[in-house]
């Protein structure tokens, strides 16, 4: 050994496997005829030590010892600066005409360079900045011969044109720690390759992005693919403008593009250490000087501050957790880590450096010691962070080399702790550690003060890390705990957000602001049960918006409407469906007045004859129709989620929407079929509304029931159009092309689905009926079922004097004399046969026992008994007028009515989730949340008005205020609430049979 390397190296603590490394080595020496020599190395007592306690602890460097004996007898006789040195020489100017030949010798040099360094490292006879340059050096020496190689294969093939890597217009540039010239023994190579496509050298014919990807992804084969020599560097290329959507060499005007105008927070500190690393330097250099606006801004203005805070808050969400425990701690990621000190040098890099060229530099000591000297802080500060950053790298070393891998994790295990001790240069682990935790809390100390002015995240989740290529460890597990069952999905998504592959995130103020909402975000996903279908809505919005920061800047300043948002996206697929198809009802969102403004029928006519007004075609105009339907039932059900309306006025507006539909689209068929067909002499039509339009309760998902009913001069026999159609066939297809009108799909989607059963005669009726005939029909030989569904029947659009008559007809049908006990039985056997068909399931509310269809039959049976008609009246305004009046005992009239508006308030919140819910007590807890919080809401809105029904008073749910604890109610609690109102109302429509069945004949009152 030269006396200066024997001076330099230090000697190891004892290690347990020291004597069983040694045995290796001589059985090594044995099979590989070097005994003589390895006995001569080892009979130097102080080289021996250090050798079996070095190679004991790191079985890798063992490994590689034992493999190569001869190059293990040189590594300990030649300077280690000299060795690598000449090691890399001699692949930077090797030649190999066969892949297999140069991969050999690449791996080959990267034991003897990593066992050189190591066994130097280890002794301490070299600097830390020797270890990483010269592993920094190597893979330069690597990707370029790597290159040269792949350029002569595809000379060889006459592809290329024989220019050399150094003019070949393809630069690599080399990224963070490799950038840098600090890389680890495990480390991955971090590359950007940048070409310039007018440089000439590949073949006619060809083109160059297919081909320069061809040679990336042979150059990346020959460096990390694995044989029996092992690899040479593992390499990652996902530091390249929007990895998932760009090819694995990009050219030059398209990689300056993306920085120019996408590029993101974390690239602009990832670039402060990009360096050409290989290829053609010039090229690269270009590239640099052109990027360099992009990194450096010159003036320190407040978009600067904001844009560094956020690639802060993007990169360490977590600040403030908890005491550092060394077991287990990631010392590269981790709280007090190597990646605070490098950060805590970047961002005042980034800060500093536009106006102060001698702060651009890419290595992290220097810089520390360069913004010391500027006067961005202290010296102390300085010598602290240096000290602790030499520490760290040299303990993060000692981690992979003992077995070759790529971890910064230091262990729990006691032996293994003891291990890393040892190397360290510690005889006693605890005192060692002591060490370490006080390294990353001073470390951790630093890194907060310098953003104690930063805006915040939330703090109380966890680490929430997206920038760079890597999924940080410490997210990921923070992601399984928000019940994320696919974090890596969930971490690939949020990064792909702010490459600007779509509109909503092109400009960097959103992507900003989006960073801040992220952790609230993903924290609201979270609470509603299915947070990766949330996120993966929320991921189909941001596609689909035209601009996000406006919405985005909202969310930040509006918990209540983030919570909301994701709400819909994770809870109501139909509500999320209509944010996919038309982004553009964010504006209202956006706009308050929006949210405000009431939905009456007025209103809603007025506007929508604006928007047909203007339309292009017919066509244009069922569409603008369409649009206005879904805008408008989406923003009443955001309303009703928001609680700013109540259920029941929710029902009304909806079945106003649906009737101010229906008259636009009624007066557009109209004008449209009379183009085609002419007129019929004195024609007229209107539609009766019928079940919930006509009682005005609809829901976001109710069918229409309608009837069209039509009337002409007695002597009319055919139409006056071009195409003339006798009357009822007129009616009938005008009929048709009403429903067609509401219901076929175009482009917007359908604006209602129509049922026709319950015109006269049914199925077999004709579509649309003559008034002569209706008024006969429901006289003659209608069903008491027939009258009961008439009973809430109301013209809603058409000719005014024949809506009179109508109106006039069913008043009188419903009036007229019934035996009472007949009547009684139909509707009981009525509603027999229905929970026969149905079922008697606690979550079907409108068909189940108990359900809102018991409410329904015993006000129809009241009005079908005496209760004179009103036009639009609820079912629940029903049965209170006919407790009030007589027709019904009082105490269960007003069960009944409680009951209806009780149950359709959750119907409503059911409807807005989806039709497919069969069983809310499976589904997420936001749907859970919003079930009992519209049932709270109309308790409260009951009691407000009226008593409870006594019968309920005893309840959990109804003995606390609905108001203020009906969301925190368990959902066990509001299920027990459930079947005591559904068990209460069967028994109240039992009574209100039996009273009705009591009454005398009656004739209208």
């Amino acid at each position: 050994m030269p006396d200066d390397l024997r001076q330099r190296l230090q000697s190891l603590p004892a290690s347990p496997f020291a004597e069983g490394a040694l045995v290796h080595l001589r059985e090594a020496s044995a099979k590989q005829g070097l005994v003589a020599e390895m006995e001569g190395v080892l009979a130097d007592e102080r080289l021996a030590a250090f050798l079996g306690s070095a190679l004991g602890d790191c079985p890798y460097l063992c490994d590689l010892a034992a493999k190569d004996v001869l190059r293990l007898l040189a590594i300990v006789e030649e300077a280690p600066e000299e060795r690598v040195a000449r090691l890399i020489r001699e692949i930077s100017t090797g030649s190999w005409t066969e892949k297999s030949a140069v991969m050999s010798a690449l791996r080959r040099a990267k034991q003897d360079v990593a066992l050189t360094l190591g066994l130097a490292d280890l002794g301490r006879a070299i600097d830390l900045e020797t270890v990483t340059g010269g592993l920094s050096d190597l893979a330069d020496a690597a990707l370029d011969a790597a290159l040269r190689f792949s350029l002569s294969e595809a000379e060889r093939q006459g592809r290329w044109r024989g220019a050399l890597p150094a003019e070949s217009g393809l630069a690599i540039l080399a990224m963070g720690k490799h950038g840098a010239r600090e890389l680890n023994y495990s480390s991955d190579i971090d590359i950007i390759l940048i070409y310039d496509p007018e440089r000439p050298g590949v073949a006619e014919g060809i083109e160059p992005s297919v081909f320069w990807v061809r040679i990336v992804r042979q150059l990346v084969a020959l460096l990390q693919e694995r044989t029996a020599d092992s690899y040479v560097f593992r390499v990652d290329l996902r530091l390249r403008p929007d990895p998932g959507a760009t090819p694995l060499a990009l050219s030059l005007p398209a990689a300056l593009i993306y920085y120019e105008s996408m590029g993101q927070n974390w690239e602009r500190a990832a670039m402060i250490k990009a360096r050409v690393c290989a290829g053609d330097h010039a090229c690269g250099e270009t590239f640099l000087s052109e990027v360099a606006p992009f990194i450096w801004r010159k003036y320190l203005d407040f978009a600067a501050i904001a844009d560094i805070h956020s690639i802060k808050r993007q990169m360490h969400a977590h600040r403030g957790h908890g005491a550092i425990a060394v077991a287990g701690h990631d010392i590269k990621r981790g709280r007090g880590g190597i990646r605070e000190i490098e950060f805590f040098a970047q961002t005042q890099q980034l800060i500093a450096g536009g106006r102060d060229r001698a702060l651009r530099g890419r290595a992290t000591r220097p810089m520390l010691s360069g913004l010391a000297e500027k006067g961005w802080f202290s010296g102390d500060v300085r010598d602290q962070l240096d000290g602790a950053y030499v520490f760290l790298r040299t303990v993060e070393h000692r981690l992979q080399m003992v077995r070759d891998e790529q971890t910064h994790l230091y262990p729990t295990a006691l032996e293994e702790r003891a291990r890393i001790a040892r190397l360290m240069g510690f005889e006693d682990p605890e005192a060692f550690e002591k060490r370490m935790r006080a390294t990353l809390t001073t470390v951790a100390r630093f890194y907060s003060e310098l953003f104690e002015n930063a805006p915040e995240l939330d703090t109380d989740v966890g680490s929430l890390v997206f920038t760079g290529g890597e999924d940080d460890p410490e997210t990921l597990e923070t992601l399984r705990r928000m019940q994320f069952e696919k974090p890596e999905r969930v971490t690939e998504t949020i990064r792909s957000w702010h490459f600007g592959r779509f509109p909503a995130m092109r400009s960097t103020k959103a992507r900003e602001r989006l960073t801040e909402i992220t952790p609230g975000l993903l924290t609201a996903m979270s609470r509603g049960g299915n947070p990766d279908a949330a996120l993966g809505a929320f991921d189909a919005l941001l596609r689909a918006l035209p601009a996000g920061a406006q919405l985005f800047s909202l969310l930040a300043s509006n918990p209540a409407l983030l919570d909301m948002l994701v709400f819909v996206l994770g809870a109501a697929p139909r509500l999320a469906e209509t944010f996919a198809r038309r982004p553009h009802v964010v504006d209202a969102l956006i706009n308050p007045a929006s949210l405000a403004q009431d939905g009456t029928l007025e209103v809603f006519r007025a506007q929508l004859h604006e928007a047909t007004t203007a339309s292009r075609d017919h066509e244009d105009a069922l569409n603008r129709v369409r649009l206005f339907v879904g805008e408008q039932r989406f923003m009443i059900s955001v309303r009703l989620i928001t609680g700013q309306i109540a259920s029941v006025d929710a029902a009304e507006i909806f079945s106003d929407l649906a009737q101010a539909a229906l008259c636009e689209l009624l007066d557009l068929t109209r004008a449209d079929f009379r183009r085609q067909y002419g007129v019929i002499p004195g024609g007229c039509e209107l539609v009766l509304a019928l079940g919930r339009l006509g009682s005005r309760e609809m829901t976001a998902t109710s069918d229409l029931d309608l009837l069209i009913i039509y009337d002409h001069d007695a002597g009319a026999a055919i139409s006056d159009g071009a195409r003339g159609l006798p009357p009822s066939q007129y009616y009938a297809r005008f009929t048709q092309r009403l429903v067609s009108a509401l219901s076929a799909p175009t482009s917007e989607g359908i604006a209602y689905f129509v049922d026709l059963r319950l015109r006269p005669s049914g199925r077999s009726g004709p579509l649309a009926t003559h008034v002569d005939a209706f008024e006969r029909y429901q006289r003659e030989e209608a069903w008491t079922w027939e009258h009961m569904a008439l009973s809430r029947a109301r013209p809603v659009a058409g000719d005014t004097a024949l809506c009179l008559r109508v109106d006039q007809a069913i008043a009188e049908v419903t009036a007229q004399q019934r035996e009472r006990g007949k009547l009684v039985e139909d509707v009981a056997s009525m509603r027999s046969r229905v929970e026969d068909a149905r079922g008697a399931g606690a979550w079907d509310l409108k068909t189940g026992i108990g359900s809102i269809m018991d409410c329904e039959f015993i006000a129809q049976l009241a009005l079908l008994a005496g209760l004179p008609k009103r036009d639009g009246e609820t079912t629940s305004e029903t049965l209170v007028r006919a407790g009030e009046t007589g027709a019904l005992a009082l105490r269960d009239a007003d069960l009944l009515a409680f009951s209806d508006e009780w149950q359709t308030a959750i119907l409503q919140a059911m409807r807005i989730v989806g039709d497919t819910l069969a069983d809310p007590s499976a589904a997420p807890e936001d749907v859970k949340r919003l079930i009992v919080k519209l049932a709270a809401g109309a308790t409260a809105r009951w009691n407000s008005e009226r008593a409870l029904p006594s019968i309920l008073a005893e309840e959990t749910f109804f003995a606390q205020d609905p108001a203020g604890a009906g969301e925190r109610l368990a959902f066990d609690v509001f299920q027990s609430a459930l079947a005591a109102v559904q068990s209460a109302t069967r028994e109240a429509y039992r009574k209100s049979l039996a009273f009705v069945a009591k009454g005398e004949l009656h004739g209208s009152a």
